[in-house]
């Protein structure tokens, strides 16, 4: 499938999951819920490696670099965000997020050597300044209280955690692990692990019944896990984890557009400029330089 097509589906399926995961909380716990989760998504995976013949059986190693993913992805980075907003908003919760961007440019950098262009950092620079100002609201008012900067630093754990779940699937699969079958494990590593710690804190698996409660279950995990993930983690390794992780950006944009008609969300004069800013930086670093760009790159690189 071309880049392209995954980015779009990537950013549509998980800017719509923000609406379904708010029909998660309530009567389940968080663990509980994420553990829910990722074991119906990995049982479906698992059912269609089965059907469809692909390999399921592999050596320690694999093994490792898969359950890592479990950790990092699976389940690190979703318990510290669902924590993170019981202590802020989630507008600000995004805001953090967004800094996904820049982690994985240095973290990408530093295990795979690559390349750190001005291109790219301007392009993240207008995506976050334009996130900033789509939650200029929330941000302006936040208070950097114990509770306010405990909440944060949940965020920011949770973002790390991602950033390095997505480095574990490059890395996976420059090892030649196929994403369909690592995803498979590393989901049903992250339902262990999500089990584990629900059970540390003593939390009872209990399961709500409602109608919209097993609706989002079903979208959260076929098209939030599945579909989501296939898309992002296949993304990932055709172009790199610096610039799949711009998708990330316009996860708030698509979530704000439904809060919009959902949730009768009103635009402030700042969101509409930073929107913008936001499409902008990803036009930047996704879009191959032009020729003028190139020309003026050849005349600097003469002259030294």
């Amino acid at each position: 499938m071309p880049n392209s097509f995954l980015y779009v589906v990537t950013v549509l399926i998980w800017g719509s999951t923000w609406l379904a995961i708010k029909y998660q909380l309530g009567v389940v716990a968080i663990e509980v819920s994420i553990a829910y989760r990722f074991a119906l998504a990995s049982l479906i995976l698992l059912a269609f490696c089965l059907l469809t013949g692909k390999k399921l059986a592999f050596d320690l190693k694999a093994h490792i670099g898969m359950a890592s993913l479990g950790a990092f992805l699976f389940s690190g980075n979703y318990v510290f965000m669902y924590w993170a907003t019981g202590y802020i908003t989630t507008g600000l919760v995004s805001v953090v997020f967004c800094a996904m961007v820049v982690i994985n440019i240095s973290l990408s950098r530093l295990f795979f050597k690559t390349e750190i262009t001005r291109r790219g950092l301007l392009g993240a620079t207008l995506g976050m300044a334009g996130i900033c100002l789509v939650f200029w609201p929330e941000v302006e008012t936040f208070d950097l209280s114990d509770q306010g900067f405990f909440g944060m630093m949940l965020a920011f754990i949770g973002t790390v955690s991602a950033s390095f779940g997505n480095i574990v699937s490059a890395h996976n699969q420059k090892k030649g692990l196929p994403v369909i079958q690592a995803n498979a494990w590393g989901m049903a590593y992250g339902t262990l692990f999500m089990t584990l710690a629900a059970l540390g804190q003593g939390h009872e698996f209990t399961f709500d019944s409602r109608f919209e409660y097993l609706c989002s279950l079903l979208y959260l995990s076929v098209f939030g896990s599945v579909l989501g993930f296939g898309c992002y983690l296949t993304l990932l390794g055709n172009i790199g984890a610096d610039k799949a992780v711009y998708s990330v950006i316009l996860f708030p944009l698509v979530a704000l557009s439904l809060s919009t008609y959902f949730e009768d969300y009103q635009w402030p004069l700042a969101a509409v400029v930073g929107v913008p800013l936001v499409l902008w930086g990803n036009i930047l670093v996704l879009s191959k330089p032009d020729r003028m760009t190139l020309m003026w790159q050849k005349i600097a690189s003469k002259r030294v």
